[in-house]
């Protein structure tokens, strides 16, 4: 994603092998309380990283940050990284990162496929520790246009026109669909990012 490019991710694609925790969820709506109710399923992830800044270089940007396991990982810093020379070897950075999926069918007339994309991001101010915020949201609407219950197959739309078959896992949910409803897909990316002083 377009905001979540710069230390974070350097810091999270060299340090996930040594994530401190990972946690998972998921939870399904599968009409035990509403016969009737449309399909839907949400899940999510969150992965937390703790490392040590082992060196670092503030006119190049060089950074070199030490895993728990004693390996160390370098990478440069994006010019986006406020407050860089607030930095200093022995500091901690922590960093969290959240995904969240959805996945919705809703009845409504008239709807069209769509996609749309919200992004926002805060950072530390002059002169503090360096810490930023990142939030990226991508939702999509699809139009279901066709239903095989025999075959448990049924076809989505998209907003670029393309249509797409798909098996359903279940024969209960894809009968409480019907042609003409839309699903709505969300995923949500958040990055939390902060350094303290050793």
């Amino acid at each position: 994603m377009r905001l979540i490019n710069t230390l974070s991710i350097a810091l999270l694609t060299t340090c996930l092998s040594f994530t401190a925790q990972a946690d998972s969820h998921a939870a399904h709506a599968d009409g035990a309380m509403d016969a009737n109710a449309k399909p839907a399923i949400t899940s999510s992830r969150t992965i937390k990283v703790i490392a040590i800044v082992e060196a670092i270089d503030h006119k190049n940007r060089e950074v070199t940050l030490k895993k728990e396991n004693g390996e160390l990982v370098s990478f440069k810093a994006d010019e986006q990284v406020r407050n860089l020379d607030q930095v200093n070897p022995g500091d901690t950075v922590n960093a969290v990162y959240k995904e969240q999926f959805s996945i919705e069918v809703m009845t409504a007339e008239d709807a069209k496929p769509a996609v749309a994309e919200i992004e926002a991001m805060a950072r530390a101010k002059e002169g503090e520790m360096p810490g930023m915020t990142a939030v990226q949201t991508r939702v999509e609407v699809s139009t279901v246009t066709a239903i095989d219950l025999d075959k448990l197959l049924f076809t989505l739309q998209s907003a670029d026109g393309t249509s797409n078959e798909f098996q359903a896992a279940s024969a209960d949910n894809l009968g409480r669909v019907s042609v003409g409803d839309v699903v709505v897909v969300t995923f949500t990316q958040t990055m939390a990012l902060s350094v303290d002083k050793n």
